[in-house]
This record gives C-alpha cells, structure tokens and sequence, in this order.
C-alpha cells in the first residue's frame, strides 16, 4: 500500500519545457564541471554548455587530479570560449568525498555576480536552452533548488537489462519525478544536473554537509529540504541527456555504489525502501510463475502477485520514457530485479567502496 500510494501520489508530475527559457531574466549562472580523467567523456558536455546563452556568466571545470589528458582537453576548450576556466582542486583532503570536494572548490572559486550555481556531471550532453529553462522554472516555482532526471541514453543487451532494473528502484522508493519536496524522507535528486540558489547554497555550508557521502547530490537536497528550502525534482524531456555508463557491467559496478541513497538521513527509511524493492518489485513475478507451476490452491497468493505483477509491467512502459532509445532486452529488465534487490541491500550495508581507483569510506574516506 505505501509504494501504490506513493505512484498513484506522485503521477502527473510535471515536466520543464523550452517555453520555460522565456520567463528566465538576466540573472547569471556559474556552472561547475567536477572531473576525474573524463577525457573520453567531456568534451560532448563542455560543447553543449558553450553553446549556452550569456545567463551562462562561466564554465568551471574543477579537476581532481586527472592524468588522461582531460586538464588539456579543457584549456583547448578555454582558447574557444572564455568563460571556460580550469581550477585544480588536487590533492583532495583525507575526509572529503572526491567529487563534493570539487563541487566545494568550484563553489569558492565562482564568479561573486552568479546569483546561481549549476552543477553538472561530464557525462551530461545539455540542450543549448538548459541554462535558461532552468532559471525559468525555478524563478516560476519560486524554488532554492531543483535537479533532472536526464533523459538516458542505453545501449547494448546487457545495459538494457540492467539499467531500467537499477532505475525502476527509485520509482518504487520515492515516487515518480515531477515535484516539489518538503520532507526529507521523500527527497529525490539528481546530481548530474542540479540548479542551486547561490544565496540558499552558502547559507547552507555549500557542499560541507556532503563531504562524507557517497550519495552528494541526495545529501546536499536533504540539507536543503531539512533547513526548511523545498527542492524540485524534474523531467526534462530533450533539454538534456546522459550517457552514464560504458556498459552493463559499468552500471551495476558504480550505479549502486550511490543508488541505496543511505547517509546520515536516511534512518530506518534505507531498510524500508529495500523491503519495498524486495518484497513489491522484485519477488511478485518469479513469486507468480512458481505459484503457477506448482497448481496453488489458495487464490490470495496469485492474486496478489499477480496484482503486483501487472504494477511492475505497468511502471516499465512508463519509464519507457526515461530513456532516447530502448535495446529489446529493455522489455526483459524485470527479469533482474531480483539481483538488482539482493545488490541494493548489499550496497547499502558496505561502507567502503571503491570508484576512480580512490577509495571511499560512508562518514569518512581512506
């Protein structure tokens, strides 16, 4: 009843559109590219963020310590435009999290006349309206904050079984996007693609109460929402896109080091929402075809699966569109949602983790 609730709650959300562009004003945007050697990844990113209009003030790319070539990819790009200026933020201290500590550094180091802050991932492909449809719909909204959930770009068999398994697991904890947060337990973002009231983000410590995260985007919206901002959490449609991971094997690596979304928040809702993937999204279809091929008697058990069943194929064609393009095995993906709950779990009881060969610590980093 509580993840029924909670989709039938959160559905018709509302979406940003181009038309937003036009109720933006003048008001400029520093936008902070963290990187680690994204040297395959940026240069699509960094195209689509000068062809930005002048709300765009600057373009700072923050470097933690890249030795791909990613810190000459980026002063080529500095030669083209000059709003794109790299900062290095290497060594990163001890106790941070690699990319909040680059958010941190690319928060200090921004243009005093940005009255906004955008943060954007290197995988991020963003529209030339995105900056504009942004501040357009927060200044509409009247929000502090607001995030995407970019449109994603999937390719392959295996990524198109895996993905849509790992991303139908927040649909089930938190909702479907398209609305504004006020409590912290309900709190979605994203960090890919996050617009920050420059004025909300420092009274609030900028990135600080994240520096032990490994879930910064998330960390960061709960502040927020716990000090009293309310956070918007939107579809986007084509205004940007995300090419997150290389292959299957990238996503269920690095996906689900974050995906459990457990910090200092998070209490007892970190359990509740694995029993909500384990028990309403994974078990009910495998629960189903057993009951099936042993003849059960009892009519309560298939009818409640086979309730559960039809929900889980019902939220497949509507996160249908989450994504540019879909491999056939996209219509197979329930079929790992088993593995995907055992992942969850298993991620979320970690604490140490590993990613871009750095190792990280939950409340603390070796």
């Amino acid at each position: 009843m509580r993840v029924i609730l909670r989709l039938l709650r959160s559905a018709g959300g509302e979406r940003i559109s181009v038309e937003e562009a036009l109720a933006a004003n003048e008001e400029l945007i520093s936008v902070i590219v963290p990187v680690l050697n994204e040297h395959n990844r940026l240069s699509a990113c960094l195209e689509g963020l000068i062809a930005q209009g002048s709300e765009v003030a600057e373009i700072v790319v923050v470097d933690g310590g890249s030795d791909d070539g990613t810190q000459q990819l980026v002063c080529t790009y500095a030669v083209r435009d000059p709003r794109v200026r790299l900062v290095n933020a290497s060594p990163i201290p001890a106790n941070w999290n690699g990319k909040a500590w680059g958010l941190q550094v690319g928060l200090r180091s921004a243009n005093p006349g940005s009255q906004w802050i955008l943060t954007v991932d290197a995988d991020v492909h963003p529209g030339p309206l995105l900056a504009r449809a942004l501040i357009g719909r927060a200044k509409q909204a009247e929000l502090s904050a607001l995030s995407i959930a970019t449109l994603q770009e999937i390719a392959g068999t295996g990524e198109g079984l895996v993905h849509p398994a790992l991303l139908t697991t927040l649909v089930y904890r938190f909702g479907i996007p398209g609305k504004v947060y006020r409590r912290v337990s309900e709190v979605q973002a994203n960090g890919q693609c996050f617009l920050f009231s420059r004025d909300t983000l420092e009274a609030c410590g900028g990135f600080l109460h994240a520096q032990n995260s490994v879930c910064e985007d998330i960390t960061v919206a709960r502040s927020l929402v716990a000090r009293g901002y309310p956070v918007g959490f939107f579809e986007a449609n084509d205004l940007v896109s995300v090419k997150m991971y290389a292959d299957w094997q990238d996503a269920w690596r690095n996906w689900t080091r974050s995906l459990p979304m457990h910090d200092r928040f998070s209490g007892i809702g970190t359990l509740l929402g694995w029993l909500e993937v384990t028990l309403v999204q994974a078990l009910p279809l495998p629960l189903l075809l057993l009951l099936v091929i042993v003849q059960a008697r009892r009519s309560w058990p298939l009818t409640l699966n086979g309730i559960l069943s039809v929900m889980r194929i019902g939220v497949l064609f509507g996160t249908a569109r989450a994504y540019r393009q879909r491999p056939w095995s996209y219509w197979l993906s329930p079929l790992c949602d088993v593995p995907v709950a055992i992942q969850l779990g298993r991620s979320a009881l970690q604490r140490r983790h590993v990613w871009r060969g750095r190792i990280l610590v939950r409340g603390g980093l070796q």
